[in-house]
């Protein structure tokens, strides 16, 4: 076999979203900060990217994560994520299967019954506290960075929808989150392509006439996701469709969405601090959060998460690239 680059990974997926996590074969990114290693793979690291994530190695839903030595002494790992949309801050979904990957492989320490994994994110520090039975991440909780709402009770004129309401809230990334019944649409998976048309246009819509701006780091900006609540949504149990940018839909309940979703109620007076918080996906699957205490981010004030769920590892594998593949970096149809 030739190959001109062999990265190496192990493959999971948390409640149906998938995680490739890179274990090998990528070079300490530069940077002081895993937000500053962002901002240079960003300008620099696309390719690699595109190589792992769209196809013919990866898929319209992939998402993945580039392990990293650890910018802070406080952290057993540094982590870059990457999906098929770009590099996020953070990740939820994402931090699950990277937790779990690193106790199922031995990456850390392990200890039972929980095993506590400290990871540098280019959002912030978060920890992962791992249920661990006879080796086995059985399931993960998560601390994740202060989240908030950044405004409620928006609006944007999307072309052919009229004018949406939307309240926008930071949970590592900003969601715009939308009743699916106020744009006449159902909850069904039959009509998922309506549904993530509507998502890319109330994307478009924010990301022009309001787009949102972390107030302490001005590189995390822009809405790449609309949350679509279900009839019935409420503080005990919301149901979601999440249409990412630039076209799919998460599998997962979406961590950072859970975070961001607890935000806005609590900002609502509906979800108080210790209360029991059900998220669930377009598929069934489930993340179970609470809001743990109060903090700020930027000077504004805001909430800390928690949210837990399962991942599973799916395979491993060295990938590849022939010095005569007509695709280097992948391609997306």
């Amino acid at each position: 076999m030739r190959s001109v680059r062999t990265l190496s990974a192990v493959d999971s997926h948390t409640e149906g979203m998938p995680t490739r996590v890179v274990t090998g074969g990528v070079p300490p990114i530069p940077g002081a900060t895993m937000a500053d290693r962002r901002r240079f793979a960003v300008d620099n690291l696309d390719g690699l990217r595109r190589f792992l994530m769209d196809e013919p190695r990866g898929h319209p839903a992939m998402s993945g994560a580039l392990l990293q030595p650890p910018s802070r002494e406080d952290a057993d790992w540094g982590v870059v994520y990457i999906e098929v949309s770009g590099f996020l801050p953070m990740c939820g979904h994402g931090t699950i299967g990277v937790a779990t990957v690193l106790v199922e492989t031995g990456m850390v320490e392990v200890t039972e019954p929980e095993t506590i994994v400290r990871l540098d994110t280019p959002a912030g520090l978060v920890e992962a506290r791992v249920a661990v039975r006879d080796g086995r991440a059985e399931h993960v909780t998560l601390r994740n960075v202060p989240s908030f709402a950044a405004e409620l009770g928006a609006a944007v004129t999307v072309p052919g929808l009229g004018e949406v309401g939307y309240d926008m809230a930071y949970g590592g990334n900003f969601y715009a989150i939308v009743d699916l019944a106020s744009i006449g649409l159902p909850f069904d998976r039959a009509r998922k392509d309506d549904i993530l048309r509507a998502g890319l246009d109330i994307m478009a819509a924010v990301n022009e006439q309001n787009r949102p701006v972390h107030p302490g780091d001005p590189l995390i900006g822009g809405c790449k996701h609309v949350q679509f609540l279900a009839p019935g949504s409420d503080a005990r149990r919301s149901r979601n469709a999440m249409a990412i940018h630039p076209g799919w839909f998460d599998r997962s309940p979406c961590g950072t969405g859970t975070s961001a979703r607890m935000a806005q109620l609590h900002a609502r007076g509906e979800l108080p601090l210790g209360a029991e918080f059900v998220n669930e996906s377009f598929i069934g699957t489930r993340f179970t959060g609470r809001l743990v205490g109060t903090a700020e981010a930027g000077g504004r004030p805001a909430v800390v998460p928690e949210f837990s769920g399962r991942a599973w590892i799916t395979g491993t594998a060295n990938y590849m690239l022939d010095p005569a593949d007509p695709f280097p970096e992948g391609f997306v149809l």
